[in-house]
């Protein structure tokens, strides 16, 4: 069962090594970048908007309920925005584009392998990770990037919302204390996490499509590990990330 699972995991990281690659050899398959980029785009925009506000409204009230007790209200702003754009975000836009986008490139890439036909383009001559998993992998990281400005935004709203609706706080509050601790580099821990979330769901997604077992039953259990597979690697990774980017940029006023 070990020597399994690290054969997997090799053949995990060859594929992201053959993917960084391919992505500079020519041709580049524009064509096949926009249509799964449209694709991607189309089945995970709605979804996480509808998520993010629920997620936003959640924290504004959870942080509104801890700094009231604590008698730090006018901080509730800038804690509730920080969770949303350092934490909540990049999770909501890696866990849809997991489930959304990378079950249904692990499904295509699946099926086309117990048809045979990566085994045809290969015959020709043609290689079937520059041809289908290069744009598909980067059609994913492009929607996480801009899917997390999105959801940024609508739960920032949606956290303001409740808080000075329901909450009862100020208007002024709310953004003098969200200035006062964020800063521009919170913003770009957020898009590289986005960033590095969407790479690995491709990956992930891509490698489980390319190696089902089993005809037809095996592509529909590729799906389901592939989607096991992100979530876990996308909590240990941002885990990591978040402890490395504490320890490297110090708060704001600190």
């Amino acid at each position: 069962m070990i020597t399994g699972a690290l054969r997997e995991t090799g053949r995990l990281f060859a594929l992201a090594a053959e993917v960084g690659r391919a992505v500079f050899r020519r041709p580049f398959q524009f064509r096949e970048f926009i249509e799964q980029f449209w694709f991607v785009a189309s089945v995970t925009i709605l979804p996480a908007a509808l998520v993010s506000i629920p997620f936003g409204a959640v924290i504004a009230l959870q942080v509104g309920s801890l700094t009231q007790q604590l008698g730090a209200q006018s901080f509730t702003g800038g804690a509730s925005v920080l969770a949303v754009v350092q934490q909540a975000s990049p999770l909501i836009v890696a866990l849809l584009i997991a489930g959304a986008g990378g079950s249904a490139i692990c499904a295509d890439l699946g099926s086309r392998t117990i048809r045979e036909e990566l085994d045809a383009m290969e015959v020709m001559g043609v290689s079937p990770v520059q041809r289908l998993v290069v744009p598909r992998v980067l059609a994913a990281m492009g929607v996480a990037v801009l899917l997390n400005g999105l959801v940024s935004v609508v739960g920032i709203l949606g956290g303001y919302f409740f808080n000075v609706v329901m909450q009862g706080g100020t208007p002024g509050a709310y953004l003098s204390s969200f200035s006062a601790l964020a800063q521009l580099p919170d913003l770009y821990v957020s898009e590289l996490k986005a960033l590095i979330f969407g790479f690995i769901a491709g990956i992930v997604a891509a490698h489980r499509g390319l190696n089902p077992r089993g005809g037809p039953k095996g592509v529909g259990d590729a799906v389901n590990q592939s989607v096991v597979i992100t979530f876990l690697l996308l909590f240990f990774v941002n885990m990591v990330m978040t402890a490395v980017y504490l320890r490297i940029v110090p708060p704001k006023g600190g």
